[in-house]
């Protein structure tokens, strides 16, 4: 093998293998559950929880953290989501619930029409996988997770950074937000969770790519949550 195949053979292994630690690790982070800071096990802990060498452990935290699914403080660790502006908090605090679900109403839908526009096979393959995750979730931490990997997975699916900054910034808002919600007494969502057949039909749409259909689907989606959550008890 010449030098050049030699170095392109390193280079398409070392990128399968960083692509595949990759997958591990959102896996990893969508089912469980580390706390109100969010903080991630040391790279020491994940190379031996993945399974997978430091070299592509420190890839897909690399491709994980480009795509505002992580952010890292040196000295402090590894934490999910993207990292945070300098908070106002004053204004954080007038943020509302209903104000946030219409910010996502206002966006997201468009979201899912420039997903069914540009979405790659990966990307879909992605949502796919999130849709059984979300219905294979034990628990409600779990499926939140999942779900919101989902939301993230249809913003990524854009291939417009500029709208996935202004989903990052819109959920990072939402996750500021005090939610009072009204659960089932089950420890998990039921088989016939509303969320579920929703899903399903915004990637459907996607995929065959109908942008007016994923648009519309993700609107329905949405303000069928809005009214779940600020319908009164």
């Amino acid at each position: 093998m010449s030098d050049a195949a030699q170095h392109k053979s390193v280079t398409r292994f070392a990128s399968d293998e960083g692509r595949a630690a990759y997958t591990q690790l959102i896996a990893f982070m969508a089912q469980n559950d580390f706390g109100d800071q969010g903080r991630l096990p040391a790279e020491r802990e994940l190379v031996d929880l993945l399974g997978v060498t430091r070299r592509a452990l420190r890839k897909a935290l690399a491709l994980a953290e480009s795509e505002g699914r992580i952010w890292r403080h040196v000295g402090k660790g590894t934490f999910l989501g993207q990292r945070p502006a300098e908070p106002d908090l004053d204004s954080l605090r007038l943020v509302s619930p209903r104000d946030v679900l219409h910010a996502r109403l206002t966006i997201e839908p468009t979201l899912a029409r420039e997903a069914a526009l540009n979405a790659s096979a990966a990307d879909l393959a992605e949502l796919r996988n999130c849709l059984q995750s979300c219905r294979a979730a034990t628990s409600w931490r779990k499926y939140e997770n999942w779900d919101n990997l989902l939301h993230s997975a249809v913003a990524g699916a854009t291939q417009n950074r500029v709208l996935v900054r202004l989903f990052n910034e819109l959920n990072t808002i939402r996750r500021t937000v005090v939610w009072t919600r009204v659960r089932s007494e089950t420890d998990a969502p039921p088989v016939d969770h509303h969320s579920f057949a929703e899903h399903d039909a915004i990637v459907a749409a996607i995929g065959r790519r109908d942008p007016l259909g994923a648009e519309t689907m993700m609107r329905q989606h949405l303000e069928h949550v809005a009214r779940k959550l600020l319908s009164p008890s």
